[in-house]
């Protein structure tokens, strides 16, 4: 059994949507064994809800919440019985073996790191999201865990992503671009040159420096940046698409003829928007902290939640991490840790 921990109180529609998305995950992977944490009361009264039992559910109390408004470096002094506390302690006690939560970004990644510690050779962890594109969907790190990186980081982010995507998607030897203002090696920042003359001469399978515009155009499976601009394009990304969808449906409402229209072209259009959302995909992997931990969008949805569970029970059979911890060793990106 692959056992994962979830922090029922996280996100903007907990816990409700999270004992619905732990319920549906179980139901569709017999091998998870589900641990949720957080105010045991209140995920009973969920579980009462949605008329299922929770005696198949070991619920670990924990009585303190952490905002979405809370600095992470204040919450981690004052919130050690919080729900992601509690979730990644059982992570660091190898009482579970990988972590779900879709609270305090920041509140995550600061348990995370200073909880279970990086992973041997690993300078900084990244955050890992993938983004569709038009065949498929591409793998971008950093967005968010570390937004003062070096040309040595995103070297080892690219081997961490590379890995990821080839475990996690099924694709071997996955092309790696490195995020500039443009494809020559001259332009972008020093961290850049410095950067792409490193994986120039890696192993892994790159392909140069990619623009904004090649993301969603897959012409890398895995983009390198750091965790500042990563962050950026991830925003920006989430805002396109509710602003798209959201000006064709004001535009059916308003008009006949485009409600018509949207009637016929309904089932594309639907389909176009399951693709680029971030549902298909449940979550943020942190890659290189010492565990398994997914990080899921505040909104998430209970079927985000459910692909985030199974994406961290897919990791945990991987082995992503000990993968992780041999590539670094063997390529020598582990002798260049700072």
């Amino acid at each position: 059994m692959i056992r994962i921990a979830i922090d029922a109180m996280g996100g903007d529609k907990a816990p409700l949507v999270n004992i619905k998305a732990s319920i549906e995950a179980v139901s569709q992977a017999s091998d998870i064994k589900v641990i949720l944490t957080g105010r045991e009361e209140a995920i009973k009264d969920c579980f009462k809800q949605l008329n299922a039992p929770y005696k198949d559910f070991a619920i670990i109390d924990a009585s303190q919440v952490i905002e979405p408004y809370e600095k992470p470096s204040e919450a981690f002094r004052k919130k050690k019985d919080s729900s992601i506390a509690v979730g990644i302690k059982l992570l660091r006690d190898k009482e579970v073996d990988a972590f779900v939560s879709a609270g305090n970004t920041g509140a995550v990644v600061a348990f995370s790191i200073f909880t279970l510690g990086r992973l041997r050779g690993v300078a900084r962890p990244a955050l890992a999201t993938f983004f569709p594109t038009e065949s498929g969907c591409t793998l971008v790190l950093d967005v968010g865990a570390t937004s003062d990186s070096k040309a040595i980081n995103l070297y080892q982010f690219a081997i961490m992503g590379s890995i990821y995507f080839e475990k996690i998607i099924g694709k071997e030897n996955p092309t790696v671009g490195l995020l500039s203002i443009g494809k020559e090696s001259s332009k972008g920042k020093d961290i850049t040159y410095e950067a792409f003359s490193l994986l120039e001469k890696s192993k892994i399978n790159f392909v140069g420096n990619v623009e904004g515009n090649d993301i969603l155009y897959g012409k890398a499976d895995v983009v390198v940046t750091d965790g500042f601009v990563g962050n950026a394009i991830l925003k920006f990304g989430e805002s396109m698409v509710r602003i798209i969808g959201g000006t064709l449906k004001n535009a059916v409402k308003d008009s006949l003829r485009y409600k018509i229209g949207g009637i016929l072209f309904g089932p594309a259009i639907k389909g176009l928007f399951n693709k680029m959302s971030y549902e298909e995909y449940g979550g943020a992997a942190l890659l290189g902290i010492n565990g398994i931990t997914i990080i899921s969008h505040g909104r998430s949805s209970s079927k985000a939640l459910k692909n985030a569970i199974l994406t961290a029970q897919k990791n945990a059979k991987e082995k992503i991490n000990e993968i992780i911890s041999e590539k670094l060793k063997e390529t020598g990106a582990e002798e260049k840790n700072e």
